[in-house]
């Protein structure tokens, strides 16, 4: 492989997606998603079987810090003693609970969304990265997305069909040849295509369940996407792509020298491509696995956080 600077101007030169869907665009790939593609999602639908692909949102998270990034912290506003002590306020025998919560928007399962990264001060659509301010994103909010993500996923589980016990190591780079190799040994139901969702499990959240430690799940060492992947990523056409890791790309990367996520930097600024991080995927492996089909209803629209650049997601794969 080249130095990073030649790959990356050359993965802008081919896979740049500005002016695709108009100046004014402010989805991305979704737009590869349309009304006839969430019905035929819908008709895939056989057993009602329905299963959450979110972690859960707690202290006991993996964040450890990095760039403010803290596991969510719940707390009570009201609870049942206060009902008890007849504290509240409220009359005749009404009582209740309430509660807060405070976290970063990419502390667990979350999309990124397309103010998340620039590239050279540029963000999606080659708008100046000044379109976020201490404010939020002003043009491209993740608001905008709430009603999008909803399609035909697709699981890729390359745990199973490329590792050992189900788990690719850390460090794994999956790369183009891999991908495809996945889907041929997984059959016709995982054929990716336009408007398509995949979902990458690489294994890595089952070691970690497995062992009882986070370890360095948050930032550290992991399988995931290669950069020579993203061709792979633009031909097939699909609105967006999610791991069960903390950072969609493999770690450590596959150049030389201070190096940080140019597979995000490509993908999201430049192609518009949607992408999510932590995804639990060991129960839909798990499901996929036993009956052979990997293609499903996905419905997985972010919080509507005004002007968020990511945003929490409780993802739902529909069997």
């Amino acid at each position: 492989m080249k130095s990073l600077e030649e790959e990356l101007a050359k993965a802008r030169a081919a896979y740049r997606n500005w002016g695709r869907w108009g100046e004014d665009d402010v989805l991305g790939t979704l737009n590869f998603i349309d009304d006839e593609k969430r019905a035929r999602a819908a008709s895939l639908v056989r057993r009602g079987r329905s299963i959450s692909l979110a972690q859960r949102f707690g202290e006991d998270g993996p964040q450890n810090g990095f760039r403010g990034r803290i596991n969510p912290q719940h707390y009570m506003k009201d609870t049942g003693s206060d009902a008890w002590a007849e504290t509240q306020g409220f009359p005749h025998g009404f009582g209740g609970c309430d509660d807060h919560v405070v976290m970063p928007l990419q502390s667990s399962t979350q999309w990124d969304g397309l103010g998340h990264i620039f590239d050279r001060k540029q963000a999606w659509n080659g708008r100046p990265c000044t379109i976020v301010d201490g404010t939020g994103d002003h043009v491209t909010g993740i608001e905008n997305m709430a009603s999008q993500f909803v399609s035909r996923g697709v699981l890729l589980d390359a745990g199973r069909a490329l590792g050992e016990n189900g788990e690719l190591p850390d460090g794994f780079a999956i790369t183009e040849e891999h991908l495809e190799q996945i889907i041929s040994l997984q059959g016709p139901t995982s054929a990716v295509g336009r408007g398509d969702i995949v979902l990458l499990r690489t294994g890595q959240l089952g070691r970690c369940r497995r062992q009882g430690s986070w370890g360095d799940y948050a930032g550290g060492a992991a399988p995931g996407f290669s950069f020579t992947s993203l061709g792979w990523l633009h031909r097939t056409e699909i609105a967006a792509a999610a791991t069960d890791t903390w950072g969609f790309e493999v770690r450590p990367y596959e150049f030389p020298g201070h190096v940080f996520s140019p597979v995000h930097q490509i993908a999201i600024p430049n192609m518009g491509l949607l992408l999510g991080e932590m995804f639990d995927l060991e129960e839909l492996g798990e499901e996929c696995a036993a009956d052979g089909v990997y293609e499903f209803l996905l419905v997985a629209g972010p919080l509507p956080v005004t002007g968020a650049v990511g945003a929490p997601v409780n993802p739902i794969a529909v069997k």
